[in-house]
């Protein structure tokens, strides 16, 4: 059993990326923090709050967390996200508030009292993160390991250079990856080939109350077709914690650019550093019928679940 700590900006494909871990038996979750990036921190914790009531996730904690970024005005992504984060995806409001106390704090505490346990999981702006590892630098020794959805080696998607995690928040993301440990990034040049095609969207339709969920999700941002789709891009973390075998991932040296007029948020990649330089583990390729195969089978078990 992998506990996992998961940051997180809910979000359609953060709900997706909760649902694999939600139906993943060999996965606990041991608390879910949430932080402003696809949508208002408002928006972003309710859709936690409800999110883990739909799911059936029982008392797994919910903190909220960092409004905005470090030194930034506000980057959202409502375009794609819709304004309530969930797309076309409606789910029952929820009837249990969040834990009292801040992210950081809650991330810190959990960590502190599970050295060595807990995977910290972050599919959002890396705001809450940068805040704890400089709070309590030993965040990095506590934890398991340290998984991200963000960053990209050849592209952006919210402008040419960035992706829209680290564009949210360049400070933060340039602190995380300087913090003492290897990242492990999940970044575009994997998460755009976990596409949405017709034939995984099939899968997905028989799956009963889940499905209320995960079809209007996964096509609220894209056209389906039976060569491609919207890409699920938070779920690959949460998979590569199920299977790191999915992923073929090289040793690298990944700095955060700050100061670009043009290039601000940008995960300057060098993958001639010598192993021992690098901080980050970045997926270059993954095996998408594989990651599918893992996708759909936990929907299938948490679908079972649900009813």
């Amino acid at each position: 059993m992998t506990k996992l700590l998961i940051d997180c900006d809910p979000g359609i494909d953060d709900a997706l990326a909760l649902a694999l871990a939600a139906g993943s038996p060999s996965l606990e979750i041991a608390g879910i923090t949430t932080v402003g990036g696809n949508v208002d921190l408002s928006l972003t914790t309710a859709n936690a709050l409800a999110l883990r009531e739909f799911l059936d996730l029982g008392a797994v904690p919910v903190v909220a967390g960092s409004p905005g970024a470090l030194l930034r005005h506000d980057v959202r992504a409502a375009t794609v996200h819709g304004s309530s984060g969930l797309g076309d995806a409606v789910l029952p409001p929820a009837t249990r508030p969040a834990e009292d106390g801040h992210a950081v704090d809650f991330i810190i505490e959990t960590l502190r009292a599970a050295p060595g346990e807990i995977t910290l999981v972050a599919i959002g702006p890396l705001t809450n993160i940068a805040l704890a590892v400089r709070k309590e630098p030993r965040v990095v020794e506590w934890a398991r390991d340290f998984v991200i959805m963000g960053g990209s080696y050849t592209r952006g998607n919210t402008n040419p250079a960035a992706e829209f995690n680290m564009l949210a928040d360049p400070e933060a993301a340039a602190i995380v990856f300087e913090a003492g440990w290897t990242v492990k990034m999940l970044g575009l040049d994997v998460t755009l080939t976990a596409l949405v095609t017709t034939d995984v969207l099939e899968r997905m339709r028989p799956l009963g109350r889940l499905s209320d969920l995960v079809v209007p999700a996964a096509t609220s941002y894209g056209v389906v077709t039976a060569e491609g789709g919207p890409a699920i891009h938070d779920a690959c973390a949460v998979a590569y914690v199920l299977d790191p075998s999915l992923f073929t991932c090289v040793p690298a040296v990944v700095r955060v650019e700050t100061a670009g007029r043009y290039t601000s948020g940008m995960t300057v990649t060098d993958f001639k550093a010598a192993d021992r330089e690098a901080n980050a583990l970045v997926a270059t390729s993954m095996d998408v019928k594989r990651f599918w195969d893992v996708v759909l089978d936990a929907y299938t078990r948490l679908a079972s679940r649900l009813g």
